[in-house]
Formats: C-alpha cells, structure tokens, sequence
C-alpha cells in the first residue's frame, strides 16, 4: 500500500498491506451547499437570541471577532453576506472593527489579512491584530466561577455590540473549536489563555476531546460572556473544507447544536494500532499547531506504541513560544516542577508541554518527519528524528516487530477518532 501525503516536500510511504487496518479521514459531503444562502438563513433564524435587528440601532460601533490564518474559516465570504446586513440596519463602516483573535500567534502580515479577509474588506474597515502580550490594550473583566481572571482586547468592552466568526472541529483543550472561544483565547492575554489550558493538563483527551460541555469549556464559556461576546456565527467543514452547515447565535446553544453535526462530520471509527501515521493538515504552519496530529493520534495508538508525525511546519516550532524548544515535551510531573521553580510561568505552554509529552513520551513514542525542523530541535523536544516517513516506518516496525498492525490518519488535525 502507497500513502501519499498533502504536502509536496514530504514522500510518500509504502505500508506492508499484511499489517495495515486502513487510512482514515473526515467525512466528504457529496451534497452542494450554497454558503451565502446557508450564513443568510442562520441570521435569520439564530438559535438563542435575537436576530441582529432586534438588537442593533444605527450608530451602534460593533466590533467583529475573526480567527486567524491558522483556521481554514472562510470568513470573507461570510462577511460578504454579514456587512451588507449590518449596514443596513444603519452600521457604517467607520464603527465596524475587525479585531483578529490570534489568541498567542504571531500577529498577521497585510498579504495574510488580505488572503483571510478580502482586499476590499482590508482596505475599506478597520482591521487590527489582537497583541495578547500588550498591556495597554487589555483590561480586566472579571472572574469565572473557577477563579480565572479575564483579562482581554479592550475593544469588546468600548463597543456596542460584538460578533465572533469562527469554524467548529474537534479540540484537545475545549472538546470543540468555536463558539465562545472567538474570545478566550481569541483576544485575551496569555495570563488568561494559560490558566484556562493548564485545566486541560490535569484531564485525560479522551474526557475531552469531542465533548462539547466539559470543564474547560465551561470556563471558556464564562469568559467569552464576561467579555460579552454577544453573537456567534460558526462553520461547520468537510474534509475538503467545503461548508456543510452555519450556526448563529448564542455563544453556547448555537455552538451546542454546531458541534453535533461537528461529531458527525470528524467522527471517524478508528481501531487502536501500534503505530500511527498521522499527517497534521490543514494545521501545518509550526509544531505548536501541528501537535493536533498527536492528539488525535493518542486516542488510538496502543501503549507504548509509535506515533509518526508527518508535517512540514514552516515556521519552526513555536515564533511565540521559545519555551518549547528550551524544555522540550514533558510529563505532568516535570512540567508541575518547573511552574513550582519559577522556570516555566507560561501556562499554555506548560499545558501544549504535557498534551504532547503524554502522548509520546508516556503513553507512546513519537518520531517527527519534518523538514523545516532539525535534527538536534527534533531530538530534543523528545521526538525521535526521521528524514522520511519511510525511514519512521522502518524503525517502528523494528522495534515493535513484523506483525505490528499500522493506521493512517490524513486531515488528522481535525479528526475525531471513535475507537471500535
């Protein structure tokens, strides 16, 4: 069996078929769906609040979350449909700001916002980059229930009214992408992002990772009302990202009902194997967002089994982050040791740290085939280093022995494995 992979720079791989249970992916819709009809039905008919114009007045400033260049949204076409609607209900564009949720990325280049937004939208309203590390532009909103402190982009409390856009996949820390988390982490500071991570360390994936209502959602849920995400509009993707269903309204009950047909979009029936090849698409531009392919991976990789990462991240490890590469991936303990010295006080980071040390360090063992990451990086992040994904597949055969049974995930950064 020859698997080929999404990325050009990276060979493919020839499996011995005797020991292969299959490749495994998202689900394509066969079915064609208008996506401005789609956006334009769910204002129509939001799922617990008003529409827009029960709840806008002119002159009212509004201020529109979007996700970043790491998400595959395609939030131009759902602006082309949502800033007509807003202007008019008598919003100009002077009080529309476009805040970009980059949670802890790297703020985005203009050629970015264009490819994200549009030309015009970028030249014509007023679009800025959430900056999490700014103190000036943060402020305090308040507590959650489990003492987190919201602290967030300043522009959500100056304004009228605030829209989040975003797309609905399985999530390692929220159980779900979406909904509230436009906000947190979207435009809050790393202080905020970090506790609400770090209570995603403490739980096993398989208690969260495809489980809409959970305890780390529940917190990302408080802060995104304390901050007052008012209104939510979320896609619901395909394997080839084509949309296959938008969900308006309230930052909890429309993304509630986005994430059931989320399930069953990414659900996928997966055996458990010894080794797992997993590609990281479509989060593929560093390591701090390619680890998606580990944490579907670790739901069906066998104990003390092989997880082969295949992604080209061409931005390195983390821009953001050195952290990671100064550590490397760790256990819970190690990780508690370093928050307890003072060595380590970015808690997304020690929680990204142990999702990924767990995975490959504890539970399994991981080999890394990327091109853009060295050798001596890859090693000492606590992966074993592969030039091809041949070469990782020879050597974990090696080690776990001929009859080793092997699984592929492609699209695995937003896969939802169900075992069998």
């Amino acid at each position: 069996m020859e698997l080929e992979f999404y990325y050009s720079d990276i060979e493919g791989v020839e499996i011995p078929t005797d020991n292969f249970f299959g490749v495994f992916k998202p689900k394509k819709n066969e079915d064609d769906f208008a996506l401005d009809e789609l956006v334009s039905k769910a204002l129509e008919e939001p799922i617990g609040t008003n529409r827009l114009n029960q709840e806008l007045k002119p002159g009212d400033e509004v201020v529109i979350l979007s996700d970043d260049n790491t998400r595959a949204t395609p939030v131009d076409q759902i602006l082309q449909v949502l800033l007509p609607k807003l202007h008019q209900l008598g919003i100009k564009k002077e009080d529309i700001t476009i805040l970009m949720a980059l949670g802890t990325h790297r703020p985005m280049e203009h050629d970015e916002l264009v490819a994200k937004l549009g030309v015009e939208i970028v030249e014509d309203y007023n679009v800025i980059n959430h900056l999490w590390d700014e103190e000036d532009q943060n402020i305090y909103y308040g507590k959650t229930s489990k003492g987190i402190e919201v602290w967030g982009n300043r522009l959500l409390k100056e304004s009228d009214y605030v829209i989040g856009i975003g797309h609905i996949v399985p999530h390692r820390v929220a159980g779900f992408s979406g909904g509230g988390k436009i906000a947190q982490p979207g435009v809050c500071t790393g202080q905020t992002t970090g506790e609400t991570h770090w209570l995603s360390a403490l739980v096993p994936g398989t208690d969260i990772m495809g489980q809409r209502d959970n305890s780390v959602r529940k917190q990302i849920d408080e802060s995104a009302r304390l901050m007052g995400l008012d209104f939510i509009i979320n896609v619901v993707q395909d394997l080839k990202e084509e949309v296959v269903g938008v969900f308006a309204g309230d930052l909890v009950e429309a993304h509630r009902a986005g994430c059931e047909l989320a399930k069953d979009v990414y659900g996928v029936e997966i055996p458990k194997a010894d080794i797992v090849i997993t590609d990281s698409y479509p989060a593929d531009i560093e390591l701090w967002q390619a680890a998606k392919g580990v944490y579907s991976s670790d739901l069906v990789v066998k104990e003390d089994g092989y997880i082969i990462l295949v992604t080209p991240c061409p931005e390195g490890v983390a821009k953001t982050h050195p952290e990671i590469e100064k550590f490397g991936y760790l256990s819970l303990e190690d990780t508690e040791e370093l928050i307890e010295n003072k060595e380590l006080e970015e808690m997304s980071v020690a929680a990204h740290l142990v999702h990924v040390g767990r995975a490959i360090k504890e539970k399994a063992n991981g080999i890394l085939v990327c091109p853009n990451i060295s050798k001596e990086v890859k090693e000492g992040l606590g992966f074993i280093p592969a030039d091809s994904v041949q070469e990782a597949l020879e050597f974990a055969l090696d080690k776990k022995g001929k009859d080793a049974s092997i699984i592929a995930m492609l699209h695995a950064g937003e896969i939802l494995p169900i075992n069998k």
